[in-house]
């Protein structure tokens, strides 16, 4: 766990910044009941197979790979997981006015549902609570869908068209959406202060937020467990429990 001293300056830092953005990846919702994907209990390093499933090109050519992702939506944690104390001190931040913007790796939507604002939550990887045809591009509630597979279809096809459908969120080989990351780019530069919390800051291009903004001017706090490669770059720096450590440094400072 962090110093009082260091979590003080951090908290010092948020009152004077003007533009926080938060970069956010799957170990701020770890506390939530998700597991992430590449730590010691991730889901690929658990189960090394199951990194199939998330390729598009095994998804789109292999009916038999898309059955089986059917069946593992069904059993995301997603549905019943309720945000943490991580994503209720980063909503906490924007009712205090000082959240520019949340940049989130992550698919679960649990910081819109912990009260941050869609307008300032840029989801680069999507969002498993819609669907969409990979065909057409409709899009629908995902849970209309796994009614479907509930009712006994293995592979639900699109109403409209026939197409492949899979959660409207971003897999292995499938391009990112350039407006939406060039979004999360340019709201990095305007930051002041950057926090980055729970992601490893290796899948690019989002980890580049990191040094774009602090080749503008701004402080950069890293939260995470595990080492990453803009450590050397970081102002601060802490490795303890998110759902501890977070909502202390987003604490309002006592004068």
């Amino acid at each position: 766990m962090a110093s009082r001293t260091t979590i003080d300056i951090v908290r010092g830092w948020i009152a004077d910044a003007r533009r926080v953005v938060a970069l956010t990846g799957a170990g701020i919702s770890t506390d939530s009941g998700i597991p992430d994907f590449r730590g010691p209990n991730g889901v690929w390093t658990r189960n090394p197979a199951a990194e199939k499933l998330s390729d598009i090109r095994y998804y789109t050519a292999d009916p038999a790979v898309r059955k089986m992702s059917w069946q593992s939506r069904l059993e995301h944690p997603a549905w019943s997981a309720q945000p943490n104390a991580g994503h209720r001190a980063l909503a906490g931040l924007e009712k205090r006015g000082k959240l520019h913007a949340l940049v989130t790796q992550n698919i679960d939507g649990l910081h819109l549902r912990a009260g941050n604002s869609r307008e300032r939550v840029i989801e680069v990887h999507g969002n498993l609570h819609q669907a969409i045809c990979l065909s057409c591009g409709w899009k629908g509630p995902m849970q209309q869908v796994l009614d479907r597979v509930r009712a006994g279809e293995e592979d639900p096809g699109c109403k409209s068209c026939g197409g492949i459908l899979k959660s409207d969120t971003i897999s292995f080989g499938q391009a990112l959406v350039p407006e939406v990351i060039a979004r999360a780019m340019q709201v990095a530069e305007e930051a002041d202060l950057l926090l980055a919390v729970g992601t490893s800051l290796r899948v690019f291009p989002v980890a580049n937020a990191v040094p774009i903004a602090q080749a503008a001017g701004a402080r950069i706090v890293i939260m995470n467990a595990e080492a990453t490669q803009f450590d050397d770059i970081a102002d601060a720096r802490f490795d303890g429990a998110i759902g501890e450590e977070l909502p202390r440094v987003c604490e309002v400072l006592q004068e």
